[in-house]
C-alpha cells in the first residue's frame, strides 16, 4: 500500500501522525511525508532562507528514521493559499506520491496553514485522476481515500478510529526531536518542552481506548467514499 501524509510545516506529521506512519512503513507500505510550507519565520535568531534550509534538512533526517520519501513543497510559512497554481502543485505532488490513502489536516484546525493544506489536498483528491489535467506526473488511476488527523491539542476534533501508537512512541519522539530548530522557537515562544507538547496528546487520546498512547482519525464524509478505518495499520 502507499501511504502520503501532508503536514503544512516540517514537524506537524511528526506530532499528529508519524506513530501510524512508522506502523504503515513496519508493514511494508511506502511512506511519503509532504511538507507544504517551509517553516521560513520559525526563528528568532536566524534569517528566511537560514532557517528553511535547517528545517527542510530535519525534514529529510525524520523521514529517513523510517525510510519515507520527503516531498518538500516550500511554500512561504504562513502564507499558504488555495489558488490555481497551488492546486496544481499539490495534485502534480500526490500524482508524484501515488497513494491509497491521504493523511491530511482538518477543516477545524487552529493554524491558517493547517486549514489551507488540508483544504487543497482534498480538492485535489478527484482532480489528480484527471488526464486534462496536465502536470509533469502523470494522472493517477484511482482516487485515494481521505484521513484527517488530529488538531493540535485534540481541540474540536471528534475521532472516529483510533491507532495504538504505544509500542512505537520511542520512535515517534526521535522523529520530533530530528525537529531541533522547533525545539528552540517554540521555547521561545512558549517557554515548554516541544517534544512533551507534542507526544501528550497521544497519552489523551490513549486513555480513550484503554492503551498508553493512541493516535486519532476522522475519515473524509464525502462521496466518493474510497475506504476506510481497514486501510489504517493495527
Amino acid at each position: 500500500m502507499r501511504v502520503l501524509a501532508i503536514g503544512a510545516h516540517p514537524d506537524d506529521v511528526e506530532g499528529l501522525c508519524a506513530g501510524t506512519l512508522i506502523k504503515c512503513a513496519a508493514r511494508g507500505d511506502h511512506v511519503t511525508i509532504m511538507v507544504a510550507t517551509n517553516g521560513n519565520v520559525g526563528s528568532p535568531t536566524l534569517g528566511r532562507e537560514e532557517i528553511a534550509a535547517i528545517r527542510r534538512q530535519e525534514a529529510e533526517a525524520s523521514a529517513s528514521l523510517i525510510g519515507a520519501d520527503l516531498i518538500w513543497m516550500d511554500y512561504d510559512d504562513e502564507f499558504l493559499f488555495h489558488d490555481r497554481a497551488t492546486r496544481l502543485a499539490f495534485i502534480d505532488a500526490i500524482r508524484k506520491a501515488n497513494p491509497d490513502f491521504m493523511i491530511v489536516h482538518g477543516a477545524g484546525d487552529y493554524h491558517p496553514d493547517h486549514r489551507i493544506s488540508g483544504e487543497i489536498a482534498v480538492d485535489c483528491r478527484i482532480p489528480v485522476t484527471v488526464p486534462l489535467i496536465e502536470t509533469v506526473h502523470p494522472p493517477m488511476t484511482k482516487i485515494p481515500h481521505v484521513f484527517f488527523m488530529d488538531h493540535i491539542g485534540g481541540i474540536g476534533f471528534e475521532p472516529e478510529v483510533y491507532v495504538d501508537v504505544s509500542d512505537v512512541m520511542a520512535l515517534k519522539s526521535k522523529m520530533i526531536r530530528c525537529h531541533r530548530s522547533q525545539d528552540e522557537w517554540l521555547r521561545h515562544m512558549y517557554d515548554g518542552d516541544y517534544a512533551e507538547m507534542l507526544t501528550a496528546p497521544s497519552g489523551i487520546r490513549g486513555k480513550a481506548i484503554g492503551v498508553p498512547y493512541a493516535e486519532a482519525f476522522r475519515s473524509l464524509p464525502l462521496y466518493p467514499v474510497m475506504g476506510g478505518a481497514h486501510l489504517l495499520p493495527n
